[in-house]
């Protein structure tokens, strides 16, 4: 029996700026986090990457031409404000208008992102996601983009920010490469979590006509056993990369667990509690008690399987987590026995 697709499902590509377009050293594009440190590296460069900034439309006629509805784009934050905040590169600004343009001509239907992976070099300096100013900047920019690109009805706040805050402060991954300080991890979390509400809560009050939402990176831990140790260090994976998001994003306040699982992680490290405001609080209760926040999840092909053990080679309370990237990598993560975390690609 031939099954149907919804008459409402679309399909589509979807890229991102840095990591598509190239040029970043034209027309007054401003540095972001990642140009020193592949400079530094020396192992990838972002130019030309796919030269979407000048081959756009070829790329937008292909996709077209393979029957694609919609397109996730980003708008790099560094082509309209340089310096993260102050003056407007004008030539940015016209260049995100042609290429909104070229998908009306391509008959696609643009998703686009605010932040994806691009923070700009001044604002990552000063603390990134941990920095109370690059809140207060990212929603500035936020509402130019609401008012100087109408034509874009479907937006994204910031894209997968687990990807982020655990990568720049837990696997040290992203700069600054950071590794084992689930503090600033879950700092970075919740402030995340605090700039997407902001923006939701600035959208709907301007009246716009379209929606609004937030790509998840969902990780799916999985206990080895049903024994309740396995369950434990399953549930806190969970807490360090989904929890906290989907209780601010779904629910609009945190768990008793969430928070409990997370003081256990943070207690295990001796560091402190993330902090946040009843302020800040209210404004994640916002948008989970009107209409206009749409949930988009990326979805992973990965799941992770965990198991408490005994193991003599490590240290009580610890993880020792195998990726493609970092093998061997260890993080202290809980109490009681030592959590091994075993991370699968399909």
């Amino acid at each position: 029996m031939r099954k149907q697709l919804p008459k409402d499902f679309v399909i589509g590509g979807a890229t991102a700026a840095y990591q598509v377009e190239g040029a970043t050293k034209e027309d007054g594009k401003g540095r972001v986090l990642w140009d020193d440190f592949l400079e530094k590296q020396g192992r990838f460069s972002p130019d030309p990457a796919a030269d979407f900034y000048h081959r756009y439309d070829e790329d937008l006629a292909l996709a077209e031409a393979y029957g694609h509805q919609v397109i996730r784009l980003s708008i790099a934050w560094s082509r309209i404000f340089p310096d993260g905040a102050g003056a407007v590169e004008p030539r940015g600004v016209a260049f995100y208008h042609r290429l909104f343009a070229a998908c009306a001509k391509h008959h696609l239907i643009p998703f686009v992102t605010l932040h994806h992976f691009d923070t700009p070099e001044r604002l990552h300096a000063i603390g990134d996601w941990l920095s109370q100013e690059m809140l207060e900047d990212f929603v500035e920019y936020a509402r130019f983009c609401f008012e100087e690109f109408p034509e874009i009805k479907h937006w994204i706040t910031i894209n997968e920010p687990t990807s982020m805050a655990v990568q720049q402060y837990t696997s040290g991954t992203f700069p600054p490469a950071e590794t084992g300080h689930f503090d600033k991890t879950f700092q970075a979390e919740h402030n995340q979590i605090v700039a997407h509400a902001r923006i939701v809560n600035l959208y709907k009050s301007m009246g716009l006509d379209g929606e609004i939402g937030i790509v998840h990176a969902l990780q799916t831990p999985y206990p080895y056993s049903d024994s309740s140790e396995d369950q434990h260090a399953a549930d806190l994976q969970d807490a360090l990369e989904n929890r906290l998001y989907l209780d601010g994003t779904l629910a609009g306040d945190y768990a008793p667990k969430t928070l409990a699982l997370i003081k256990e992680i943070l207690a295990a490290n001796q560091q402190p509690m993330f902090k946040y405001t009843d302020e800040e609080m209210a404004a994640i209760k916002i948008i989970t008690s009107a209409n206009g926040c749409a949930l988009i999840t990326a979805s992973r092909k990965r799941f992770i399987m965990v198991m408490a053990q005994r193991d003599r080679q490590l240290p009580a309370f610890t993880v020792s987590a195998r990726r493609r990237s970092q093998p061997g990598l260890r993080q202290r993560i809980g109490t009681g026995p030592s959590i091994r975390v075993v991370c699968m690609t399909c």
